[in-house]
Formats: C-alpha cells, sequence, structure tokens
C-alpha cells in the first residue's frame, strides 16, 4: 500500500498548480509547463516504486508465547528481518488488543546496515488477566525521496498470557517466603503424635491402651505397641467458586475492574506457594453449574505453573452453582483426607442451603474451610459509620440482616465440623494462609 506524505503535498503545489495555471493563463507556455508537470509525475512514480520495494522481504516475528503480570509494566521483543541489510527507517506498530496498554502506539526504528536481523523493545502494561493474541504488525517506509510511505501488514503468531499479580500479596507476607537465618515461616513444629503408622514395637511401661497393636500382641504372645509419625506431606486443595456471584466487586462504588473471582484467584495461587514453602502437595479445583477444572495435587515448579495455567483464563459465568456435582466428585476423586480451601459466596440462602445439604458428603473424610468475601454493608448494625440520610438507615438495617443470617450459617456449619469465616477483601490470602497454618500444626489432618 502506497499513501502520500507531506513532502508529494508540498511539491504538488510548488510544481504542479502553478505551471498547471500558467498553461491555462499563457497558452505559449504550455509545452514547458506540460513538460516539467510530466517530469515531475515520472519522478514521483519512479519514487513510489522504490518506496515500495523497500519493504520487499521485510519480516516481523515475535516470541510465539509471551507471559505477564496483570498491573506491571511487561517488554514485547519484536525481531524485524531485512533481507537487503540496507540501512532503513520503518515505522513499526501492533494490532495490540484492548487489554493491553502499550507505552507507544507506535515506534521508529532504524535498521542498521549489514544486518540481516535487529530487534526493538516495546513496553506494555497488561489491564486484565487472560489469554490474548498478536495477530498482525504494520510496518511503513518511507520512499527514497520522501515522497511517499510504503505500508504493509505483516501476520504474526504470538501468544500472551497474562497472569495475576501476586507482588501485593507476597509484599503483605513477606514473612512467609524469607528463607534467611531465623526469619520467616519454615516448616512448623506440629503439636502432637502424628497420624502416619512408622512400625512396630515392643511395649514400654507408659504406653497407652490406644497405642497397642492387639493383633500384632495376640500373635507374638507379648504386648506390641504402633508407632506413630508426622505426616510429611499433606494434600490441600483450594475449590474456587465461578459462578455469579463471583462476578461482584468486592467494594462499594469501586471504579476498578477487580471482581471477587479476582480476589480468589490470587489468594489460591498465594496458599499454593505457602503449601510449596512446607512441602504440603497442593490441588486445584474450580466449579460452577459444573466442575470446570481440576489438576490434582503435587508439588514442584511445574505443577505450580499447570495451576496458575488453570486459573488464569478462568472468568466467571452467569449461573448457579451446583453443589451436589461438586460433592459428589469430590468424594469419588479425592480417596485420601484433604484439607479442602472452599472460596465461594453463601449469601443466597438458597445456594446456602444447598451447601450445607451437601457437606454431609464430604466433611467426615476432610477437613474442610469455608471462606467468604465478606459483602459491600455486611456488617452488625453499629459497626458502620453515622447515618445522616433515611436510605443509609435502610441500607444498615439490609447489611445487618445479611451479616445475621451469615452467623447463623457459622452455627450451622460448625456443628458439621465445618469452619465457617466471612473474610475482609484487602486480608483474604492472609487469612488463608494464617488458617493453613493453623492447621498443619494442629495436626487436624
Amino acid at each position: 500500500m502506497i499513501v502520500p506524505r507531506t513532502r508529494l503535498m508540498f511539491w504538488v503545489a510548488v510544481i504542479v498548480l502553478p505551471f498547471a495555471l500558467l498553461a491555462a493563463v499563457a497558452p505559449g507556455s504550455a509545452a514547458i509547463s506540460l513538460l516539467l508537470i510530466g517530469g515531475f509525475l515520472l519522478v514521483a512514480i519512479i519514487d513510489a516504486i522504490g518506496g515500495r520495494q523497500r519493504l520487499g522481504g521485510i519480516g516481523v516475528e515475535l516470541p510465539a508465547t509471551i507471559r505477564m503480570s496483570k498491573d506491571r509494566e511487561a517488554k514485547i521483543e519484536m525481531r524485524i528481518f531485512n533481507p537487503g541489510q540496507q540501512k532503513t527507517n520503518l515505522r513499526l506498530a501492533l494490532a495490540w488488543p484492548r487489554e493491553l496498554k502499550p507505552k507507544d502506539e507506535e515506534v521508529d526504528a532504524a535498521l542498521p546496515a549489514n544486518s540481516e536481523w535487529s530487534r526493538i523493545i516495546l513496553p506494555c502494561t497488561p489491564l486484565r488477566r487472560g489469554r490474548y493474541h498478536l495477530k498482525l504488525a504494520f510496518v511503513e517506509s518511507g520512499s527514497p525521496f520522501g515522497l511517499w510511505a510504503a505500508r504493509k501488514a505483516v501476520p504474526v503468531q504470538s501468544e500472551i498470557r497474562i497472569y495475576p499479580n501476586l507482588l501485593p500479596e507476597r509484599k503483605n507476607l513477606a514473612s512467609l517466603f524469607l528463607n534467611r537465618g531465623t526469619f520467616g515461616i519454615h516448616a512448623q513444629r506440629q503439636i502432637g503424635k502424628g497420624r502416619e503408622f512408622e512400625k512396630l514395637r515392643e511395649y514400654v511401661p507408659g504406653d497407652g491402651y490406644d497405642e497397642i497393636h492387639w493383633k500384632a500382641t495376640a500373635r507374638r504372645g507379648r504386648p506390641i505397641t504402633k508407632v506413630f509419625q508426622i505426616e510429611k506431606t499433606q494434600e490441600v486443595y483450594v475449590i474456587v467458586d465461578a459462578s455469579r456471584l463471583s462476578a461482584r466487586k468486592p467494594e462499594v462504588d469501586s471504579n476498578s475492574e477487580t471482581t471477587v473471582l479476582e480476589r480468589f484467584i490470587t489468594a489460591s495461587l498465594v496458599l499454593g506457594l505457602a503449601a510449596e514453602q512446607q512441602g504440603d502437595l497442593f490441588g486445584l479445583l474450580t466449579f460452577s453449574d459444573r466442575v470446570e477444572k481440576f489438576v490434582r495435587a503435587k508439588n514442584g515448579q511445574a505443577h505450580y505453573n499447570a495451576c496458575r495455567d488453570a486459573l488464569y483464563t478462568l472468568q466467571p459465568r452467569i449461573v448457579t452453582p451446583d453443589f451436589d456435582e461438586l460433592c459428589t466428585f469430590i468424594r469419588l476423586r479425592l480417596r485420601r483426607r484433604a484439607l479442602l480451601v472452599f472460596l465461594t459466596a453463601l449469601d443466597d440462602p438458597a445456594i446456602a442451603e444447598n451447601f450445607v445439604r451437601n457437606m454431609d458428603l464430604i466433611r467426615r473424610q476432610h477437613v474442610v474451610l469455608v471462606n467468604m468475601v465478606r459483602p459491600p454493608g455486611v456488617q452488625p448494625i453499629f459497626a458502620g459509620k453515622d447515618v445522616t440520610e433515611l436510605d443509609d438507615l435502610y441500607r444498615h438495617l439490609g447489611g445487618h440482616l445479611q451479616w445475621h443470617n451469615l452467623r447463623e450459617l457459622q452455627t450451622v456449619l460448625q456443628r458439621r465440623g465445618v469452619r465457617f469465616s466471612l473474610l475482609d477483601n484487602e486480608g483474604l490470602s492472609a487469612e488463608l494462609v494464617s488458617q493453613y497454618m493453623s492447621v498443619k500444626q494442629r495436626q487436624l489432618l
């Protein structure tokens, strides 16, 4: 594609228009005027051809996969192929998705002579978590005389993966990830003798009757005691609700696009880092009206990356969660006793009733913790700001009724051995890690 530049417009105004006007006013100078105009047009055509040839063979390459973190500046490396190895000035642009904010929409690049490949860096800031693609790059080069601009679109194939930004959460939990000297949270000392069978030994005075292995005692004819050890690796599963209630904003009048699901995903990954630090196995399960994704508990950096890849494209679905299918799936697939950390919303009475009914399927086999982000305005009536208008009074009363219903739900779940917590948005990750460390230290698994 060839487009005129400002210099062409200037010379048209200087040469073509005056001599065309002169030929019309003075017929005797028409031949000279037409000769000059024709010469200028010939030069313009030759320049246009030269401009198209400058872009011949120019290619653009991007990395096949680019990983970024939301709201953190990233850089995209663009490689430019120049087969002619001639010094060329280019103007480059990409077909940016709306979820990426480039520092500059267009960049200028000077390709050096005697170099087949050149490299430029394009800074940008990702605005939203998810998977996106770059499919087109646009290249523009000036013609030899600068009268024209030659442009072409170059197809590229690059996948951009924008992950949640864990940096603010890790700053709040810096002590968890420190591993120097006596600082930081290391493998915790656990209370008790453990649940995992290790070996049999001769009875020693002081051993409890519950520690005697009666079958071995009967076979050997003398008292034999069971020896247990602390469980070295335990399974921790985070169960993320991606149904309609997770699409809400966690704060009133928030201008950001952060939803409750965004906070769930960030907290899940932080808890995964904590489990990795403690040497436990971390797994993941997401659901809405069906089970979306399931990653069985393992450890290691490759497994953590797999969990992150399973979460970064997760988006809320405007459906009601199906706890019947979820708990049946857990009952069938998770045979080993594990810590199940639910991240959901139970302020809808029908959803809460369904949840309580289905907890009987899994609560006896697993340790269940249920966590919910406090909805805006849900608090005791005298805990908020002063009432200045009549609408404030009704709003506070509505928030108090919701808070009261959630307290009753907490009591019902507690009777079933399920711990329910209503957490603030800012402290969600810290509270999850604190709950996990408490369960691990008390050997509830």
